[in-house]
């Protein structure tokens, strides 16, 4: 494709564009400074507790979408065909497990992750190098999670590509900071 022959924004796309990041920054400052009833640790991390099963599986389903799945799954069925959907039984699958195995185990004890098992049942060192490997993985797919929206930014605006990576970065940063 010709560079010359893509589209990028018009000033009715920045203003939506605009008005969409106002809308989210505004929802996140509400619940910011609003205060809330959260006042520990546990009440941020667990809820206290207190919630039942489908608000947090709603919660756990919401966190697991990420620019990744949204833009990368029709993409990967438009490339590959339906046989994708294998993957969704196969998620089916494995997340049937730990719910009726895994997490009873650890709702018993008291525990809030898998990590406090590992030291639990093995010893702080498999806990440091089961916690350093998670942490390995997720610097690796969050650098994934900001690279794809700032790359369809990109593509959409006509930006400079480090620019939207930057600009995805500091927007991520500054909303998990407020909000958290």
């Amino acid at each position: 494709m010709d560079p010359s022959d893509q589209k990028h924004f018009t000033v009715v796309d920045y203003v939506v564009f605009a008005l969409l990041l106002a809308a989210s920054a505004g929802i996140g400052l509400y619940y910011a400074l609003s205060g809330g009833r959260q006042r520990t640790t546990q009440e941020f991390l667990m809820a206290d507790r207190s919630m039942r099963c489908l608000p947090i599986s709603l919660s756990l389903i919401a966190s697991f979408q990420s620019a990744v799945a949204i833009i990368g799954v029709p993409a990967e069925i438009y490339t590959h065909g339906t046989q994708y959907w294998f993957i969704g039984c196969a998620y089916i699958l494995g997340l049937l497990i730990p719910a009726h195995v895994f997490i009873p185990v650890l709702y018993r004890l008291q525990l809030s992750s898998a990590f406090q098992y590992l030291e639990l049942r093995f010893s702080k060192a498999v806990r440091i190098c089961g916690t350093l490997t998670f942490i390995f993985q997720m610097v690796i797919y969050m650098g994934v999670c900001v690279y794809t929206p700032a790359f369809a930014l990109n593509a959409a605006t006509g930006f400079q590509l480090w620019g939207t990576v930057l600009a995805t970065g500091l927007v991520c940063a500054l909303y998990t900071t407020m909000v958290s």
